[in-house]
């Protein structure tokens, strides 16, 4: 099966990313425009040097090369123990440059988000000088249902009420990523099969009900990621290419889970070049030899993540690789902390640093 492209104003070929805070790629320096809105000259007060420096961390993106490097970001799901502002705080002290943001509770559940909640969202950000990487739109414990909170309610319900929701959720988690700058949100990949249920059926189900979000992401200019999961509707990397084939938009993207590609059999380094055009975002994660999906630090399982980072390196990806380790929200600063660690040699490693 060829892979459909998936470029346009969405894709990294075009260049129309955005830096942190939002802020457009090709702001100009020495003025260049905060997100709060405030102005800041540099002339005659820096060399050139220093405005090059300030543009990087500002925007992210280098004046030089116009190369924007590979990031690392600490999901907000590993803090469901804290408060949003203190996870921010514990995640800048860390020394990540971006957070993924749980859109759900306890941190930024879209449907109970007024105007206010978003400016101190954006204020609680900028203080800290972090950027978001990714809105997470996957998990959904504010529904609560029982039978596992992050997969239902899913695209694939049954009723059709229950899945509307689900629908809703992505909507909303759309527009909160526009309003805060984020370039992307991420959704579950359809969710579990009903025993004995046909995939092609529940596929035609899928597509119908993401079309909406799609159209809506192409209006907002966010890119709509759908996650393969183990023991979800789309698992591997040709289910994906099937969904994205039939959605044909560039607004459609992949967030390429590397631990997820190991639990199902599909060695990620091998799919990294396969997949470039279609990878807006990365989740990291280790995974231990038995398959068994359960997040671990990077270093502490089994995946060969030096591999998988040469050829993420290999393929010019210019974007966030963020840590998804929610299993360790009793100690998520020192999870944090040893994978950052373990990132930062593999990253240095292979950018010749």
């Amino acid at each position: 099966m060829g892979i459909p492209p998936a470029g346009g104003i969405f894709g990294r070929s075009g260049h129309s990313w955005s830096g942190p805070y939002g802020l457009p790629l090709d702001m100009a320096v020495p003025s260049v425009k905060l997100w709060m809105g405030h102005s800041c000259s540099l002339i005659g007060m820096v060399s050139s040097v220093a405005q090059e420096a300030w543009h990087l961390i500002v925007t992210g993106v280098s004046t030089i090369t116009g190369v924007l490097p590979m990031r690392l970001a600490y999901s907000s799901n590993a803090y469901m123990k804290f408060s949003l502002e203190e996870t921010v705080r514990r995640i800048a002290a860390l020394g990540f440059e971006g957070l993924e943001l749980l859109a759900d509770v306890p941190h930024a559940w879209p449907a109970g988000l007024l105007p206010e909640r978003k400016e101190a969202i954006r204020r609680c950000l900028a203080e800290a000088g972090l950027a978001i990487s990714n809105v997470n739109g996957f998990m959904m414990n504010a529904v609560a249902d029982p039978r596992q909170p992050y997969w239902h309610p899913s695209w694939i319900e049954p009723d059709p009420h229950y899945r509307a929701i689900r629908r809703e959720h992505t909507k909303r988690a759309l527009r909160l990523a526009a309003d805060l700058g984020a370039p992307s949100i991420q959704t579950e990949p359809g969710g579990p099969l009903e025993p004995g249920g046909s995939w092609q059926k529940a596929a035609a189900l899928f597509y119908e009900e993401l079309m909406p979000c799609v159209q809506l992401a192409e209006e907002l200019g966010v890119s709509l990621l759908i996650e393969p999961e183990p023991e979800l509707l789309v698992e591997t990397f040709e289910q994906y290419l099937e969904i994205a084939g039939r959605v044909d938009s560039p607004a459609l993207g992949l967030n390429f889970d590397i631990g997820h590609a190991y639990c199902v059999g599909q060695p990620p380094e091998q799919w990294v070049a396969r997949l470039a055009e279609h990878t807006r975002h990365y989740h990291v994660e280790d995974i231990a030899a038995t398959r068994w999906h359960a997040h671990l630090i990077p270093g502490q399982g089994a995946i060969d993540l030096p591999a998988v980072f040469r050829e993420i390196v290999r393929s010019d990806y210019q974007g966030w690789v963020t840590v998804e380790l929610y299993p360790y929200i009793d100690d998520p600063d020192t999870a944090g902390r040893q994978a950052k660690r373990y990132l930062d040699g593999l990253i240095g490693a292979n950018s010749g640093e």
